[in-house]
């Protein structure tokens, strides 16, 4: 293939789950910009088809939006139905979608494991890890079907490091309340990337490509002394911009991947190197 064909996505259908999201919109962009058919997946609270169509004023692409709840088995068949009815096709998938509470939010003592409700832990695995399960399993069967296709799993520094919770301490607060990141986030990211191993090699032989993206923290106006800490555990001195995951996204979609599976790409200022 021409090097200039290697990123090239002209006319490939990409769902991207959690995609009206921050970096949801920004996958989709760079998925636009490609020549690829972003679908933004997500509640219809969050108003996909308004962000998708937004999108595509601005990229002058084609891009749809579909409000679903992927944690339903039956709501993820009726999207694949919908989109291979339509386009006869699903070249790749995108799994977004987590639930990832704000640092603000999670300033709170309802973080900790001893006062982590089991409501909440079932609804982060719902979201992050059997929403991923679902759509691997209707769409990516559909790919195998085809005999080609490509999943990325959207993972996080935190699939390979454990938390620094000092990131999160507040003054005056005695141990047993101070805030902590959730344990529900270090136990799905870690699962995408066994999720994506597994699918590999399962899928293999089937055309279709499965990897893992763990991406570091993004700014997105966060207080500035959790910014001033985290930068500091980060060689780079910095947290990420919202659009430097682009690149990966493309390479991981596009041809230019074309000899890479069961792979977990790091992209994290180098945090995890320390």
């Amino acid at each position: 293939m021409k090097p200039g064909k290697l990123f090239d996505l002209t006319d490939r259908v990409a769902v991207i789950t959690g995609g009206a999201g921050l970096l949801g919109l920004k996958h989709a962009e760079a998925i636009a910009q490609a020549g690829g058919i972003p679908v933004l997946v997500d509640l219809p609270g969050t108003l996909p088809h308004e962000k998708a169509a937004r999108l595509a004023e601005t990229t002058g692409a084609r891009v749809l939006g579909h409000g679903a709840d992927i944690t339903q088995a039956a709501a993820v068949q009726a999207l694949t139905d919908e989109l291979l009815s339509s386009f006869g096709q699903i070249d790749i998938l995108i799994n977004n979608a987590a639930n990832n509470p704000k640092v603000e939010a999670a300033h709170t003592a309802w973080t900790r494991l001893e006062q982590f409700s089991l409501e909440t832990w079932n609804a982060d695995l719902a979201v992050g890890l059997t929403g991923a399960f679902l759509c691997c399993q209707s769409m990516g069967a559909a790919m195998a079907r085809r005999g080609r296709g490509v999943i990325l799993n959207v993972a996080s520094d935190l699939s390979v490091i454990a938390p620094d919770q000092r990131l999160y301490r507040k003054e005056g607060l005695l141990p047993d309340q101070q805030p902590v990141k959730p344990v529900t986030y270090s136990v799905v990211k870690p699962a995408l990337v066994g999720l994506t191993r597994y699918l590999a090699t399962y899928w293999a032989d089937a055309g279709v490509r499965v990897n893992a993206l763990s991406p570091g923290g993004v700014f997105n106006g966060q207080p500035p002394e959790f910014v001033q800490r985290l930068s500091g555990l980060i060689p780079m001195g910095r947290m990420a911009h919202v659009d430097e995951y682009q690149g990966a996204i493309l390479f991981l979609c596009s041809d230019a991947s074309s000899y890479m599976t069961g792979m977990n790409l790091v992209v994290d200022g180098g945090r995890s190197s320390w």
